[in-house]
């Protein structure tokens, strides 16, 4: 077939998260959708909450002439500004329309960001675990991807972080509340973070840029504030999606926003403006983006993850699993009781429990779950777990 080659070598490779779902698929076609319990892949169950029907069916009686016509490329200015004051309000920084672009997602906002900073074989480092998908986002820009690790709790390793940093790196990837683990970065390790990169651009004469993936930052189980990166390092860019805290993963609605404290933020908005047209995501669709402008207030009801977590994590503790509690998102990332975390993963599958093997996040020895599902799967996995964690130890 003519096909790119390096196309035809990551279909091969795929993705751990996909290649289970679909194993998911073939599985509940052969025993019955009731008798399979599928954690492989983090797609919010939570529907939307109140205040977005009431916009939406607003909308859907608006026949304002041009509200689905083109628009400026960086999105309305009216939902920019609406986003800018929602961030201003929760960060704290003094946040503008002129700072947000409006894109097609946290994944369209995190490829457009790297194509407005990275140059063919230019660096970004991702700190493991890590999510898979940065790998091709990176490699769509001519970009090489340098891992990070971190310690035992899923913190970042600054040690680590600063080894990952040279001359070529443009930027570090920092996901918190990070997916697989549900580990929310604190302050303290983010003014790490910051000082790490610091050292860096002064070594090397660089600038550094963090990409914050933050889809995540308002499912919090801690009660207390987000610790943004912002306030750690000026040239911090916010990406981030509607899909987990508006529950819209389907109507592919996100921004960046660069952090006002970065001298060359002005630069940066107009070549990430060019970039979104340029890789033709263009605007983020013009409903969702009149929706989210009015609902930036709006959350899902966090605390059904919360019991989700709760439940899970109660159980597979019960059972001898070992595994850092999660204080955000909807994911948990157990220890593998066999060395082997693929081969453990095909045990769990025997069992018709699906899960990711961690080595598919650059971590081996763990494995994924996503607990945003119906309480009878979570309910109905446990048996699932617990026998395929006593074969584990037999072996």
């Amino acid at each position: 077939m003519a096909i790119s080659k390096k196309i035809r070598e990551q279909i091969t490779q795929g993705s751990w998260i996909r290649r289970m779902f679909e194993e998911g698929i073939a599985l509940k076609k052969k025993h019955g959708v009731d008798k399979v319990f599928d954690l492989s892949l983090g797609n919010p169950i939570l529907e939307p909450p109140p205040e977005f029907r009431t916009e939406l069916l607003r909308l859907a009686q608006d026949e304002t002439p041009g509200t689905h016509r083109y628009m400026p490329n960086g999105g309305f200015p009216e939902t920019r500004a609406a986003v800018a004051a929602a961030l201003a309000k929760e960060t704290g920084a003094a946040f503008t329309a002129a700072d947000v672009i409006m894109t097609c997602g946290a994944g369209g906002g995190m490829n457009v960001a790297l194509k407005a900073i990275l140059d063919p074989g230019d660096e970004v480092v991702v700190i493991a675990p890590y999510f898979p998908e940065y790998f091709f986002y990176i490699d769509n820009h001519g970009g090489v991807t340098k891992i990070a690790s971190s310690d035992p709790d899923f913190l970042p390793d600054t040690d680590s972080l600063g080894r990952a940093l040279t001359p070529r790196t443009r930027a570090v990837i920092v996901n918190s509340p990070n997916n697989p683990t549900g580990t929310v970065y604190p302050a303290e390790r983010l003014a790490q973070i910051g000082q790490a990169i610091r050292r860096a651009e002064s070594r090397f004469g660089t600038e550094i840029y963090v990409l914050s993936d933050e889809p995540y930052r308002k499912l919090l189980f801690t009660g207390a504030p987000f610790p943004f990166v912002l306030p750690h390092h000026a040239r911090t860019v916010v990406v981030t999606s509607h899909s987990k805290d508006l529950g819209l993963a389907g109507e592919r609605i996100g921004f960046l926003a660069a952090n006002p404290a970065d001298p060359g933020r002005a630069e940066f908005v107009e070549a990430s403006t060019y970039a979104n047209r340029t890789l033709g995501f263009v605007n983020a669709p013009a409903m969702a983006q009149r929706l989210v402008a009015r609902i930036q207030d709006a959350l899902v009801d966090v605390d059904a993850y919360r019991k989700k977590r709760d439940f899970l994590y109660g159980a597979l503790s019960e059972i001898g699993y070992e595994c850092v509690e999660p204080q955000g998102a909807f994911y948990m990332f157990p220890k593998s009781p066999m060395p082997d975390d693929r081969a453990f993963v095909a045990l769990l599958q025997s069992k018709l429990v699906l899960v990711v093997p961690g080595t598919g996040f650059g971590s081996p020895g763990y494995f994924r779950l996503s607990y945003c599902v119906d309480d009878r799967t979570l309910e109905g996995s446990v048996k699932g777990f617990a026998e395929a964690f006593e074969e584990a130890k037999s072996r």
